[in-house]
């Protein structure tokens, strides 16, 4: 095993920094600061972070084909230039339910952009149970809703042959396969592959890597866990320095870097005097695998 390091890489911190996603294009992150309201990119040259304002929480953020990106805003599907800092509502869901909003968010192998909703928190993982919902925005721009009765709608990510959809509804605690057809976006047979342990605590955002291995981050446990699809088993953790670690992501120039966000929300100050790095984006180096390229939305 190559050594593994942990680099805390930005200055600011986020309230709750969720959905990192790197933009090959502009060799940078992407990733959302939720309850900031906030879209961010962080460039690793300047080792800065740009931010554009948005007016509701805003979840996760994706590529688009033609150009700058798409994010989930408050319970709406929108589009946002980044130069002009010009956010377009594509669409809305959930009208009937006036306290939920959009969680984490990701770009299906064809370009369809998957993305759930969960009702608002009272405090951090304490809300009205099975609020949400799982949709997918289609790139003619209509809307397909899977499910209901989601508590906490998190990370998702496609198996290398398209063929399995893995997705996290963090209050069960358990990481789910669908079985996945490429050509029209439907999910089905649900069924659990792994189940957190005590130490392991809430499943959140999730990737996979180019052995096909999933990665999940452990909201409140403080690590990354390297899990088998197939097995069923764990095989690696890593431990970083903030217990709310929110989502991950492989980025740089050859995928081979492992991005983390993580939250400060909800953490009193002395909690926060020994957790100062809490809500910053980690760099993980060293882990001897790679990532692949996301899923730009075709729409």
């Amino acid at each position: 095993m190559s050594s593994v390091r942990i680099e805390c890489v930005t200055k600011e911190g986020c309230r709750i920094g969720e959905s990192p996603v790197w933009d090959e294009k502009e060799g940078a992150l992407l990733y959302v600061d939720i309850t900031g309201r906030k879209v961010c990119r962080w460039s690793p040259v300047t080792r800065q972070a740009q931010a554009v304002p948005v007016d509701a929480p805003v979840s996760s953020v994706a590529l688009r084909k033609s150009g700058d990106y798409v994010i989930t805003l408050g319970t709406r599907f929108a589009a946002l230039k980044w130069k002009e800092e010009l956010v377009t509502t594509i669409t809305q869901v959930d009208k009937d339910k006036a306290n939920t909003r959009f969680n984490d968010g990701k770009v299906d192998p064809a370009g369809r952009y998957f993305a759930g909703t969960m009702a608002e928190e009272i405090r951090p993982a304490v809300l009205e149970r099975h609020q949400g919902s799982l949709y997918t925005l289609f790139p003619n721009l209509s809307v397909v809703k899977h499910f209901d009765q989601v508590d906490i709608s998190n990370g998702l990510d496609w198996s290398l042959d398209h063929k399995t959809f893995f997705y996290i509804d963090s209050l069960s605690y358990s990481v789910d396969a669908f079985d996945y057809d490429l050509q029209t976006g439907k999910i089905g047979n649900r069924r659990s592959i792994y189940k957190l342990e005590k130490e392991e605590s809430i499943p959140d955002g999730m990737c996979i890597d180019t052995e096909g291995k999933l990665w999940v981050a452990c909201y409140d446990g403080g690590r990354v866990i390297r899990l088998d699809p197939e097995t069923g088993k764990r095989l690696q953790t890593v431990k970083l320095p903030v217990d709310k670690t929110t989502s991950c992501c492989f980025g740089g120039k050859d995928y081979s870097e492992m991005y983390v966000t993580s939250a400060s929300d909800g953490m009193d100050k002395e909690w926060l005097s020994r957790q100062p790095e809490a809500g910053r984006i980690f760099k993980i180096t060293g882990l001897g695998v790679k990532g692949i390229p996301p899923y730009a939305f075709a729409g």
